[in-house]
């Protein structure tokens, strides 16, 4: 038993031992429905939209709160124009003056006198002799090292509003599309697990019926050598059971192909051999996974996902024409810059840096760009029109499938109800009539329609039971189910017609789905 249960644990995980071997996993259709949402890839990818959204939502709110940057530079000047200044080239190919005094302009003096006055004292204020130091000045300084902060607020912008409108509905239309991958996610699992069952049931009538064929051969075999059959008799049974022979082969495909799909769909790997523990017949409430039977009874129209969907996608589309339309208006920005320079000629000191500090207020009012605000504005509002017409698009839609989804589950239900009475009889013909031909009253031809009938009313009564199950999974999951453009409608109850033995009815799985939910 623990064997068993590592086994089982393995399995589950997708993980297959290597024991040379397929190993069984007995599979309840609650054990499949509980693993749906984890082996869904399109569940991982509903998930990873999730996190899109979010990181789209913070982007937008950004714009209401302070923005804050560091930063810290090096600059090593290689040649500058102003390397004279400070590298005493200009002192020594003209010599700083002597007697330099402060400049006091004398109107009296004759007008040489004081022309010459001005240009000595504009000679000693260049070789710094009244206390200007070019050397300390940052002109072609070899060093600059510089620290700063900047930082800045928008006091104003209706711009961002939208911006975080449209990007909260676009959280809230990730949410729902999640919900409705989960609840596809789901579907798509107990549509593969009844298809497997039916395709089993199907397998397991064509044995029945070649089983039967056999049996009729026999005794029509027994019967011409002792006399009492025609050589024509014996060769018809011979036909009716060889042909039966590659309609269980045929069944035997689908059935596999059929599992395969489960696995798949199941995340399995290929070593797993499936035992279906949960039988078409058992018609009783299907347990769902909690976060597929949550809220499961509300259905109506504005509650379905799609819909719920595209009034997200209107707001969102709305969001963007406000902020669209306010491009127009002005902003007003409040701004900072915070830094600490140093020039050092050598050593590098922090007792050397200087201070500079700005504040600023910017008020941006967009005038004229080329039409590029009025065509933005045209855009969101053709986009918002689209989305609102979507919307009804969607009320419509739900509406019709709704509906659609009573009628056909109250059909399977029907359909269902009434083919065990046909089995039932058809099955009671069938002995009668292969009771009547032992004892001669009868022909081969009774006994060849009577089990035509009786396949015919097990494979209605099979898929009914599969349609029914999946009409009542259909309408239980209605509400986060996506439209029927990726799920479709189950097919009417009791569209297998044609007798399994004569390999004429559908396969099983096909017809029912168009796509993966």
């Amino acid at each position: 038993m623990r064997r068993l249960a590592i086994v089982t644990a393995l399995a589950l995980a997708g993980v297959a031992p290597a024991l040379g071997q397929q190993q069984l996993l007995r599979l309840s259709l609650a054990d499949a429905l509980a693993r749906a949402d984890s082996a869904s890839p399109t569940v991982g990818i509903a998930r990873a939209g999730i996190d899109g959204a979010q990181a789209t939502w913070l982007r937008a709110r950004a714009g209401y709160l302070p923005q804050l940057s560091a930063s810290a530079t090096y600059s090593r000047a290689l040649a500058s124009q102003y390397s004279g200044l400070t590298s005493g080239t200009a002192a020594d190919t003209f010599p700083a003056p002597t007697n330099c005094r402060h400049y006091a302009p004398n109107p009296s003096l004759p007008l040489a006198d004081r022309l010459d006055s001005i240009e000595h004292g504009l000679d000693c204020a260049a070789n710094g002799a009244y206390g200007i130091d070019f050397s300390k000045l940052p002109f072609g300084r070899a060093n600059t090292w510089s620290f700063g902060l900047s930082g800045s607020q928008t006091l104003f912008d209706r711009k961002i509003s939208g911006q975080v409108a449209a990007a909260d509905a676009g959280r809230e239309q990730a949410t729902i599309e999640l919900d409705a991958q989960r609840a596809a996610a789901v579907f798509t699992v107990a549509q593969a697990y009844f298809d497997a069952q039916l395709a089993q049931r199907l397998v397991d009538i064509a044995d029945s019926t070649l089983a039967q064929s056999q049996r009729t051969f026999e005794q029509t075999r027994l019967e011409r050598q002792v006399g009492n059959a025609a050589e024509f008799d014996q060769l018809r049974a011979s036909v009716a059971r060889d042909n039966q022979t590659p309609v269980v082969i045929q069944r035997r495909a689908a059935r596999d192909q059929a599992l395969l799909r489960l696995r798949q769909v199941l995340d399995l790997s290929s070593n797993v051999s499936l035992a279906l523990t949960t039988s078409l017949t058992d018609t009783g409430t299907v347990r769902l996974p909690a976060y597929a039977a949550r809220r499961v009874e509300d259905t109506t129209v504005a509650a379905r996902a799609p819909v719920r969907e595209a009034a997200a996608a209107l707001q969102a589309s709305e969001g963007q024409l406000r902020s669209a339309r306010a491009e127009r208006t002005p902003s007003v920005v409040l701004s900072s810059t915070y830094s600490k320079i140093d020039y050092p000629a050598t050593v590098f000191s922090f007792d050397q840096f200087l201070t500079d500090w700005s504040v600023a207020v910017q008020m941006t009012v967009p005038i004229y760009n080329g039409g590029r605000m009025r065509a933005d504005a045209i855009a969101a509002a053709a986009a918002r029109d689209q989305s609102a017409m979507r919307l009804k698009q969607a009320q419509q839609q739900a509406q019709l499938e709704q509906s659609d989804a009573r009628t056909q589950l109250g059909s399977a239900e029907a359909m269902f109800t009434a083919s065990f009475g046909t089995v039932a009889q058809a099955q009671r013909a069938y002995d009668i009539a292969e009771l009547r031909y032992a004892n001669g009253l009868s022909t081969l031809t009774d006994v060849g329609d009577a089990r035509l009938q009786l396949g015919q009313a097990q494979a209605n009564n099979a898929q009914a039971a599969r349609d029914l199950q999946v009409a009542r999974i259909r309408v239980a999951l209605l509400r986060d189910l996506p439209f029927s453009g990726s799920v479709s409608a189950p097919a009417p109850a009791g569209s297998a017609t044609t007798n399994p033995a004569s390999g004429g009815a559908r396969p099983a799985g096909t017809g029912t789905t168009t796509g993966s939910p």
